[in-house]
């Protein structure tokens, strides 16, 4: 069962070295990566588009404001959140929390009068974002903390963890 708000991960984790990295051997494997490393770095993809989306934004001051306003319930609602939110007694998903917050943002930007600014870092963000999480291999990031704690050595046979 998965937690009602991710967690950030260790930026170290995020860009380990280059053997946590091959090509996709197929459609289907290109779909799984993607889909596991979007939702396991989540809250760190997001840093990094807000960050993409800031450097774009600091030659249109207003923009800027506008951007550092929009940020901190960026802060408060998603980044340092130690409660899920509830609304009508009904607890919030994060990836709602994300995306409304993405739609908040982008909308309050367009309104400055930035919008090529906003498509254009979107898309670099969105490259940056897919091309890692396509070639970032997902099967290190699933492993069974417990056997690794006690002090086992895995060993990949296969697609399976076997201790030996």
């Amino acid at each position: 069962m998965q937690s009602i708000f991710a967690t950030r991960r260790p930026w170290r984790e995020l860009f380990s070295h280059p053997a946590s990295y091959s090509i996709p051997h197929g459609f289907s494997e290109f779909t799984l990566r993607l889909k596991r490393n979007l939702n396991y770095f989540r809250v760190n993809y997001a840093m990094i588009m807000l960050s993409i989306l800031f450097l774009s934004l600091l030659w249109h001051p207003i923009s800027l404001i506008v951007f550092v306003i929009v940020f901190v319930f960026w802060f408060l609602l998603y980044f340092f959140r130690d409660e899920p939110i509830v609304l009508f007694n009904r607890t919030v998903d994060d990836r709602v929390v994300l995306i409304v917050l993405g739609i908040v943002t982008i909308v309050s930007l367009i309104f400055t009068g930035v919008w090529l600014n906003i498509v254009v870092s979107i898309l670099i963000g969105l490259v940056i974002l897919v091309l890692h999480a396509v070639f970032r291999i997902t099967e290190d990031l699933f492993l069974d903390e417990d056997e690794v704690a006690d002090g086992g050595l895995l060993s990949v046979v296969g697609s399976t963890y076997t201790r030996v």
